[in-house]
C-alpha cells in the first residue's frame, strides 16, 4: 500500500499539472473569444450548452454559472439532442458544443443539424482540427498536453480547462452587461450569500426589543432596562435624539470605578456620540463596523430618530458571519 508521502506527492503532482495547463489557456485565447462574447451579447436568444460524458457535466456547470450571472442558458445533452431534444434550440440561440476530441459520434451527428438551422455554433475543444473544430463558427481552444490521469485516459485536466474557459466566458459577459451586486442578489435570494446582498439592518432590528433610557435615568433604571431587553445595551435619549449608549461593559466598569452608585445617572456612565447605523443599510455593513470597532451592538437610526439595536448574535443567526 502507498505510504503518506507517496499519496501527497501524487496529489501535488496532479494539482501542479492541472494548474500549468490552466495557466496555458491564456495563451490560447484569440479573437474568436472576443467574437463569441460579442455574438452572445448581440443575440436575442439564449446560450445552449451541449456535451456528452464528462463534458456534459461541465456543460451543466457552465449553464448554471451563466444563468446565475445574467446570461440565460440551457443545457442540452448531445445524445438526447439527436433523439428528440433538438427542439430545445430556438432560432436566435447561440450553441456551445463541448468535446475534448471534437470527434465523438454524437457530436458528428449533432453539428450538421445545428448548422442546418443557421444557429451560431461555438466549439469548445482541445483539437482545433477535429470535426467540431472545423465546422464551428467560433472556437474556444481548451488544448491540454495530457490528462492528469497516469494513464492519460480519464478526463481530468481537459475537463478542468473546459470549466475554467466557461468561467472566463461568464465573467466577461457579466462585466460587459454591467451585472452588479444588486442583480446578483435577485438571482441568489436564498442562503447566506443572498442575505449579504439584500438583508437590511431594519429587517433585523425591528424584530428585536428597543432598549432605551432617558439621559437622566438613575442607574437602577438603566440596569433593569438592559436586563429586560436582553441585547446587552440601551440607547440613551435626550430631546428625542440618541446622545449615548450604555452597554454591559459600561455597567461593569462603573462598578469597578465607583465606590457607590448612589446619585449616578445614565449621563455619567454612557459612551457619548455612539456609533450608529442607518436602518436602510445592508446588514453586512453593520457586521463590518462591528468587526472594525470591536463592538457587539450598533444603535439603529432612521434619519435622526432612534430605531432600535442590531446585535452581533443577530448577524450570526442570519448566517451573515
Amino acid at each position: 500500500m502507498s505510504n503518506s508521502n507517496q499519496i501527497l506527492s501524487l496529489a501535488k503532482k496532479t494539482i501542479l499539472e492541472e494548474s500549468a495547463a490552466i495557466q496555458n489557456l491564456s495563451n490560447l485565447l484569440d479573437n474568436d473569444f472576443t467574437a463569441i462574447v460579442e455574438c452572445i451579447i448581440a443575440s436575442k436568444g439564449r446560450v445552449i450548452v451541449s456535451g456528452i460524458g464528462k463534458s456534459a457535466i461541465v456543460a451543466n456547470k457552465i449553464v448554471a454559472t451563466l444563468n446565475s450571472t445574467g446570461t440565460p442558458a440551457i443545457f442540452m445533452h448531445a445524445a438526447d439532442a439527436i433523439h428528440g431534444d433538438l427542439g430545445t434550440i430556438q432560432k436566435d440561440d447561440v450553441v456551445i458544443c463541448i468535446s475534448n476530441s471534437g470527434n465523438t459520434p454524437e457530436i458528428k451527428m449533432l453539428v450538421p443539424l445545428i448548422k442546418r438551422a443557421n444557429n451560431k455554433l461555438v466549439a469548445m475543444t482541445g483539437k482545433k482540427d477535429s470535426f467540431l473544430g472545423k465546422q464551428a463558427d467560433f472556437m474556444l481552444n481548451t488544448f491540454v498536453e495530457k490528462e492528469a490521469c497516469p494513464n492519460n485516459l480519464a478526463p481530468t485536466t481537459s475537463t478542468t480547462a473546459q470549466m475554467v474557459m466557461g468561467d472566463a466566458l461568464a465573467i466577461c459577459l457579466l462585466k460587459i452587461k454591467g451585472f452588479d451586486s444588486d442583480d446578483f442578489a435577485k438571482y441568489h435570494p436564498g442562503g447566506a450569500l443572498g442575505k449579504k446582498l439584500y438583508l437590511r439592518v431594519s429587517d433585523i432590528s425591528e424584530k428585536n426589543q428597543k432598549p432605551q433610557i432617558a439621559h437622566n435615568s438613575d442607574i437602577k433604571e438603566v440596569i433593569v432596562e438592559i436586563s429586560k431587553k436582553m441585547l446587552g445595551a440601551a440607547a440613551v435619549i435626550k430631546d428625542n435624539k440618541v446622545v449615548g449608549i450604555i452597554t454591559d461593559g459600561d455597567i461593569r466598569r462603573m462598578l469597578n470605578n465607583y465606590d457607590t452608585i448612589n446619585g449616578l445617572s445614565a449621563n455619567d456612565i454612557m459612551t457619548k456620540n455612539p456609533k450608529t447605523i442607518s436602518a436602510d443599510a445592508l446588514a453586512v455593513k453593520a457586521l463590518k463596523i462591528m468587526q472594525e470597532k470591536g463592538i457587539s451592538q450598533l444603535l439603529v437610526v432612521d434619519g435622526e430618530k432612534y430605531s432600535g439595536v442590531v446585535h452581533l448574535h443577530n448577524l450570526i443567526n442570519e448566517g451573515i458571519l
